[in-house]
Parts: C-alpha cells; sequence; structure tokens
C-alpha cells in the first residue's frame, strides 16, 4: 500500500524489490502496527518523506534471506522493525552513544519502505528478535508504540504521580509498564471520551478524565502523546514544582504562549527524539516480565486506508494493526 503524495489515500502497488544486499535482510511482513507517525507522514505534517513511500515502522515478520555479512539473524528468524532502520555511526551524536540523535539517519516507513507490504528489506543491524510471549499482531505495537512510549517514560525520572495525555497505543502499554513500576497514573482523554477513560481505568489507572481538566492532585511528571501543543501549559499547571512535562510525540501543533508563572519552579518541558537500539532490546525484554498485554484493533492490509482514518477520528481503543498476507 503506497503512498505517492502526502494527502491521498494509499494505493495498491505492485513493487519488484532487489535481493538483500550486504548487511540487509528480505522479510516476509505478518502484522504491521499503524502508528500516528504515519498519518503525520500521510497528512504532510512530516514534510520530507521518499516518495513514493510505503508506510509502517512497527514490522512484524519473518526472514526470508540474508544479504552478504548478517550473522545476527538467519532464514525462519521472527523479527520486528522499528522506525530507526540505519545511522551513521560517525556524526558526533553517534559518537556519544545518541544515535537516536543521528545527523544522517534513516527511518522506516519515512526515508527507506517499511511494512504496509508483502515483503520488505531492512538493515540487519537496527532489527530485533521478538518475545515469544506475543503474537505477530500483538508484537507489533511494541516497536513503536512501545519504544517510545519507554523512552519518554524514563525522563519522568522517579515520578510517582504520572500523567499521561493522549491515551492511545502508546499511553496504553506505558501506563501498564508504569504502574507495574508502583507509579500512579492519571489518564487524560479527548473531551467526552467516556469509553477511552473507563479503558485506563481497567488498565489501572488511578484517574482518568478530560485533557481540559485539572487531575485531583499535582503531578510529579506528565508524559504528552497527544500532538495538540496546547496540552503543553495545560501539563504545566497541572505539575508540581520541579515537575517535567515529557513531549513524546514527532510532531505537534504549535504551542500557545503561557505565563512564566507555571514554568518557573523548575519545571522542565522536554522533547522525545525517536530511539535507540539499547531502549529496545530494554524494553523487548522488559514487556513480557510485567506483562505488558497490547490492546489490538486489526485491519487487512488491503484496508489501510480504513485503519488510518480509524485512527484519525480516535475511533481505536488500544492499537491499530495491518494483518499482511
Amino acid at each position: 500500500m503506497v503512498l505517492e503524495a502526502p494527502g491521498r489515500p494509499l494505493v495498491a502497488r505492485q513493487i519488484v524489490l532487489r535481493d538483500p544486499a550486504a548487511g540487509e535482510v528480505l522479510v516476509e511482513v505478518a502484522a504491521c502496527g499503524v502508528c500516528r507517525t504515519d498519518l503525520h507522514v500521510a497528512d504532510g505534517e512530516l514534510t520530507k518523506p521518499k516518495l513514493p513511500l510505503v508506510l509502517g515502522h512497527e514490522v512484524v515478520g519473518r526472514v526470508l534471506a540474508v544479504g552478504a555479512g548478517v550473522e545476527r539473524f538467519r532464514e525462519g528468524d521472527r523479527i520486528g522493525v522499528p522506525w530507526l532502520g540505519a545511522t551513521c555511526g560517525y556524526c558526533p551524536h553517534c559518537l556519544a552513544a545518541r544515535e537516536n540523535l543521528c545527523d544522517a539517519p534513516e527511518f522506516t516507513g519515512y526515508t527507506r519502505d517499511g511494512g504496509y507490504a508483502g515483503l520488505m528489506l531492512a538493515d540487519a543491524n537496527y532489527v530485533f528478535a521478538l518475545p515469544d510471549a506475543y503474537d505477530d499482531a500483538h508484537a507489533a505495537p511494541l516497536l513503536c508504540a512501545g519504544l517510545i512510549g519507554h523512552r519518554a517514560l524514563r525522563f519522568a525520572d522517579d515520578a510517582r504521580s504520572l500523567g499521561i495525555y493522549g491515551f492511545g497505543a502508546a499511553a496504553h502499554l506505558i501506563a501498564q509498564l508504569a504502574i507495574w513500576q508502583g507509579r500512579r497514573v492519571f489518564a487524560f482523554t479527548r473531551p467526552g471520551d467516556v469509553e477511552g477513560q473507563a479503558f485506563a481505568r481497567a488498565l489501572g489507572c488511578t484517574w482518568a478524565g478530560d485533557s481540559t481538566r485539572a487531575p485531583p492532585e499535582l503531578l510529579d511528571a506528565a508524559v504528552l502523546f497527544a500532538p495538540v501543543g496546547s496540552l503543553v501549559p495545560a501539563a504545566l499547571r497541572a505539575t508540581r514544582k520541579a515537575g517535567t512535562v515529557v513531549c513524546g510525540g514527532i510532531h505537534m501543533s504549535d504551542i500557545p504562549a503561557f505565563p512564566y508563572e507555571i514554568l518557573w519552579g523548575e519545571r522542565v518541558v522536554r522533547s522525545v527524539a525517536n530511539l535507540t537500539r539499547a531502549d529496545a532490546e530494554e524494553f523487548l525484554a522488559l514487556a513480557p516480565q510485567v506483562p505488558i498485554r497490547t490492546h489490538v484493533q486489526t485491519w487487512p492490509l488491503t484496508q489501510a486506508n480504513e485503519a488510518l482514518d480509524a485512527l484519525r477520528a480516535g475511533r481505536v481503543q488500544g492499537a491499530a494493526v495491518l494483518l499482511c498476507p
């Protein structure tokens, strides 16, 4: 399913893939998560995609063939392919163990073709073995919603009371991890999303309410997954002194002006960018220990546009996943 231009529906196309080059694997895709980042690419909010483009960066599949020099995997292995597709290895960020900030990165489903397809190519150094506790569809959301959410949660440090704004794919996974860690989670949903609030409470959240409301107590930290800039000052107002507001998305609408007094008191606003391979190894080992339960709604690959529309309209509870033939 190919994006030919931003703002247009995806179209079904037959693409002939080359054999895997040195260091690559050819992957037979079984499932691919539908991430909000895919919406940002499809809708033109992320402005530098490779076109035409196969979206999708929460890919679960099996290795069909390996290129020269690949030793980590062999044919038949089940692997996951995440957003970070490759890094340069020599820029200052890569050399300082900050490969998520690489100056010349490649991203799956953005600068290289992703997993809305039956087959794809991937750099073998940037894919991962997956825990056996998850079937293909339920493993897919771990590969971005889980990985980016886990990195965002780390920046909340030791916050005992944690707000999560935007209770979608990432939030429903990271809420479970935070509760397992002994934190109290306060879930903020779209106004009027009674079902989403009930879902959050069913997962063990202490409180759930509209994002327009103040929580019943001040928060130690807040994580924003909703790409809504006006939630930044709302989260600052809900956060106690020395608290941190973590912006977990790759794109956000403009943050409106706000009074300095809600930032004062050594509050911090920070972003999260991409992931590192160390993040992935750590989270994929941790997820089955919790265990984190992924809640998914599935569509066949040919209905990728319907899945994107459902996500855009807020009709997905948990995560959306495409099942690939």
